[in-house]
């Protein structure tokens, strides 16, 4: 079941996040970031359980992001991935957002619900400043993806 994520999500979302970032896959989250994010959130909720998790961060009127894509490994390959991004997407048309963009380590993935790859200098400056924060700054090599809606 795809839902919007609750207080009681925060832990469960952030060990499975920082579980993912410990093996290089994807960056970590704090705590308290997620606290401070949560209502961007998305959940699968399998048998009481959270087995995955996205979020729709508003960047700009027209510009979101999809992030923090993770599902337990013992649960993909089931289509969980899909649900939760195609939740973001619906999320986001029915906010008006015209493009979301998604900053990824596995570019294959997102172009398979018809991202593109782009340039980083085509995202809007105020989508880096929250890298100047991020433990890989400078050297992160996340892959830049965009869709229009």
């Amino acid at each position: 079941m795809i839902r919007k994520a609750r207080i009681k999500d925060v832990k469960a979302i952030y060990e499975l996040i920082n579980f993912f970032a410990k093996k290089d896959i994807m960056l970590p989250r704090s705590i308290n970031d997620l606290y401070d994010n949560l209502r961007d959130f998305f959940v699968c909720e399998d048998l009481g359980s959270v087995t995955g998790c996205c979020a729709l961060h508003i960047s700009w009127e027209d510009l979101a992001e999809i992030r923090s894509l993770a599902v337990n490994e013992t649960r993909q390959a089931k289509g969980i991935g899909k649900q939760l991004i195609n939740a973001c997407i619906d999320e986001a048309k029915n906010l008006g957002i015209k493009k979301v963009f998604a900053l990824t380590y596995v570019p294959e993935y997102f172009e398979k619900f018809g991202f593109k790859r782009v340039d980083k200098s085509c995202l809007p400056r105020k989508v880096w400043g929250e890298c100047l924060s991020c433990v890989k700054f400078p050297d992160c090599s996340e892959i830049p993806l965009i869709k229009e809606l």
